[in-house]
């Protein structure tokens, strides 16, 4: 199991993260980042080329050495990149301007303790961006998401299909400025978008 953690799921991520359709999302989440900015989940760096020139400075945080070793050698806009968990911040308060997530929410085993870390290193006025898949509206989709979350924990990482990524957002002490929710095609359970800004909660 190890070796297939270490060596075969960061190929798999790197690839599944390589879909032509993330593309469009990256293209309108990333951008809008400001500032000093601290993306969670980093994995091999596919959002870099798309940070915009009023970033001051990227930190990326993954867990997993592997994707970091990828990110690294990105030509796009250079990053400090730190192998550590969501879930313990390794970052002093109130020191970022953007929080930005895609596509990480579902992996995290304590998604609503990272989410208060992210809140804990967000300046006040700072903003988190973030781009999930999750459970749909749909009875149907949601009843496969349900089933299929077991057996696709253990080949995606710790993959959820099923987390409300709005409700975790909000539960963590986030305001939910915008947020656009929709499959990225058809009615299925791997497909369910998530996409918006939140502000830390006053």
């Amino acid at each position: 199991m190890a070796f297939y953690r270490d060596h075969i799921l960061p190929c798999l991520t790197h690839l599944a993260m390589s879909n032509h359709r993330l593309v469009e999302y990256r293209r309108r989440m990333v951008p809008q980042a400001r500032g000093r900015v601290l993306e969670i989940g980093i994995g091999s760096g596919l959002n870099l080329p798309f940070y915009g020139g009023q970033v001051a400075s990227i930190h990326g945080i993954d867990p997993s050495a592997a994707l970091l070793r990828r990110a690294g050698r990105q030509p796009a806009a250079p990053a400090k990149l730190v192998e550590a968990s969501a879930e313990i911040i390794p970052f002093g308060g109130e020191v970022f301007d953007t929080v930005v997530t895609t596509w990480t929410l579902c992996t995290i085993p304590r998604v609503v303790s990272a989410l208060r870390e992210m809140r804990r290193v967000l300046r006040p006025d700072g903003r988190l961006l973030f781009v999930e898949h999750g459970l749909a509206p749909d009875r149907g989709v949601a009843w496969w998401q349900h089933r299929l979350t077991p057996c696709w924990k253990c080949l995606g990482g710790g993959c959820h299909l099923d987390r409300k990524i709005d409700d975790l957002i909000t539960a963590a002490g986030f305001h939910i400025e915008k947020l656009d929710a929709g499959y990225m095609q058809g009615r299925n359970p791997f497909a369910f978008m998530y996409e918006g800004v939140a502000r830390p909660a006053n």
